[in-house]
């Protein structure tokens, strides 16, 4: 009877102790996951005082979507966790597509060379950016799948495996138009 408790009790402790790296494993993973978003953001950051200068220079009189860009820059390099930030980073997106669009009615913008090294910049890291946010949510849904599964959950919440937040945008602006630049 007591090798048979043993035996149990051996079984149990592997158990945790797998089920506790994994925990770890795929907390790490979506941390991991979060500093690459936090990068391909920064990029996006650090583009978008280039992009109002070089706008200044054409569309002076277009001073409201200049203003409000770098306001939403501001807002989204202040915002704190994923949901948040997911937020202010929609409403982001949404003013730089409006700065692009400037080029339009603009010829001398559009045809303005750092602009265009900028704008195919930006739309680089929008590119970027969308698959970190896929990596990211995906390595957050695996995440709270392990620290919300019986048995595991006994584990995961015994050592403060939190559930982690997902990065997504505002309903309102999953329907944005993406930034695209003209031929």
């Amino acid at each position: 009877m007591t090798l048979l408790a043993l035996v149990i009790l051996a079984a149990l402790a592997v158990w945790a102790m797998l089920a506790y790296n994994r925990l770890v494993r795929l907390r790490n993973q979506h941390r991991t996951a979060w500093a690459d978003i936090d990068v391909q953001l920064q990029r996006r950051h650090d583009l978008v005082p280039q992009l109002v200068t070089v706008a200044q220079a054409y569309a002076a009189h277009e001073r409201a979507t200049l203003e409000a860009v770098t306001e939403l820059r501001a807002q989204a390099q202040a915002a704190h966790g994923a949901a948040r930030q997911g937020q202010a980073e929609a409403a982001l997106e949404q003013a730089l597509g409006r700065l692009i669009a400037l080029r339009e009615a603009y010829p001398d913008l559009k045809a303005n060379q750092n602009f265009a090294q900028l704008s195919s910049a930006l739309v680089e890291v929008e590119e970027h950016l969308q698959y970190a946010r896929r990596f990211y949510n995906g390595a957050v849904r695996d995440y709270n799948d392990a620290t919300q599964r019986f048995p595991a959950l006994l584990l995961a919440r015994g050592f403060g495996f939190a559930a982690a937040e997902f990065f997504q945008a505002e309903s309102d602006s999953r329907a944005a138009p993406k930034l695209e630049l003209a031929s």
